[in-house]
């Protein structure tokens, strides 16, 4: 066979209802050119694998199928790249809530050489959705797409799974690493997307299946934006988390450091028993770092590593409010929280520099290059 013009890549879990009708409407669409469609589907346990057979004797479709998926859609659809031939490359859902219809529409920005990337887009004018929205969930949306804007720019859809590149875009990806549903928003981010072109569609509802879009993929999506920022911003989202986790922590323990001082408490163990609940604090925060970026930590122990940092804050805290409880008269309540804690605060953020400790760790390209 030919090498394919267009590749047409469709992720699939339990799809073997609506295969049979989008498959043909696809070829039907992109009639007279050459094609090629991956079905990567994530273990199904539906007749997919049966369906795929009876639809490959008639149609340019090859079955792929993943025995133990663990990074989702994402990954379904980067390993679907990973395989495509074509110099487009389409990704779009096989329930044919993506309209097969509009891949002519799609590829034409490509072809023309008037962009680099094309999402099918709900909100642009001549957009529509079938299903209705209640007004949380419109809200929703407009969060996401807002949170999204620093690395999508002024596209309405950015979440969009419809989309269609070229090649050479795919080519110059840096660190992919999608989390979730949004593999869309990974390639504009990671490939240094800057010629984006959106085209009408109507949004229909699924026609068999259920939706696969849950709280958890609503979280996971938040994660998501959290790795695309570290990518984008290397420099100040490192700094603006730790900000965050620091005044998180600090208020926390601004309370009870508060009720100590009403009652007389001693002022050295004051402050050290409060920003013992900021360490608590970070934990949490840390918890989340680990579980969620834990195969790109290069720090082999990085709960020892917090214990270890944490003892070293504990200490500088204890150290700072003898030295002011023994130094300074007249101190004030508030500056025996703010002094103690900002000593600690300064040694927590060298030593987590230093241990790799926040998104200066994330770097799976160095933690390779070094095991070499």
């Amino acid at each position: 066979m030919s090498t394919p013009q267009i590749t047409v890549i469709l992720p699939t879990l339990n799809e073997a209802a609506n295969l049979p009708l989008v498959i043909p409407r696809i070829v039907e669409a992109l009639a007279g050119r050459s094609i090629e469609m991956l079905i990567i589907d994530d273990a199904s346990t539906d007749s997919t694998p049966h369906v795929c057979a009876e639809l490959a004797t008639k149609y340019p479709l090859t079955l792929h199928v993943r025995t133990q998926p663990k990074d989702s859609l994402s990954g379904a659809v980067l390993y679907g790249i990973s395989l495509a031939k074509g110099q487009f490359i389409v990704v779009m859902d096989a329930d044919l809530q993506h309209p097969p219809d509009k891949l002519p529409e799609l590829l034409a920005p490509l072809e023309r050489g008037e962009a680099d990337f094309v999402l099918g887009s709900r909100y642009v004018r001549g957009g529509s959705m079938q299903e209705s929205w209640g007004p949380l969930r419109r809200i929703n949306s407009r969060v996401a797409t807002f949170l999204a804007r620093p690395f999508a720019g002024r596209t309405h859809d950015p979440m969009s799974g419809f989309f269609a590149m070229k090649r050479e875009t795919y080519e110059r990806a840096e660190r992919l690493t999608p989390l979730g549903y949004k593999v869309g928003l990974e390639l504009m981010c990671k490939c240094r997307v800057r010629n984006v072109r959106e085209i009408p569609i109507h949004f229909s509802s699924r026609a068999h299946g259920q939706s696969k879009l849950t709280m958890t993929q609503q979280f996971k999506y938040l994660e998501h934006l959290s790795r695309l920022y570290d990518f984008y911003y290397p420099r100040a989202s490192p700094m603006l988390k730790f900000l965050i986790a620091t005044a998180c922590g600090w208020l926390v323990a601004f309370g009870p450091y508060l009720t100590m001082v009403l009652r007389n408490a001693d002022p050295v163990a004051a402050p050290v028993l409060a920003y013992l609940l900021t360490i608590a604090t970070t934990a949490v925060f840390h918890f989340r770092y680990v579980r969620t970026q834990r195969e790109f930590i290069i720090a082999r122990h990085p709960w020892l590593d917090f214990l270890f940092i944490s003892l070293a804050e504990l200490g500088a805290c204890w150290i700072a409010a003898l030295w002011l409880a023994n130094r300074v008269q007249h101190l004030r309540p508030l500056e025996l929280f703010v002094i103690p804690f900002g000593v600690a605060t300064v040694v927590r953020y060298m030593l987590r520099k230093e241990l790799m400790q926040d998104v200066r760790g994330l770097r799976k390209d160095l933690r390779v290059e070094e095991r070499k």
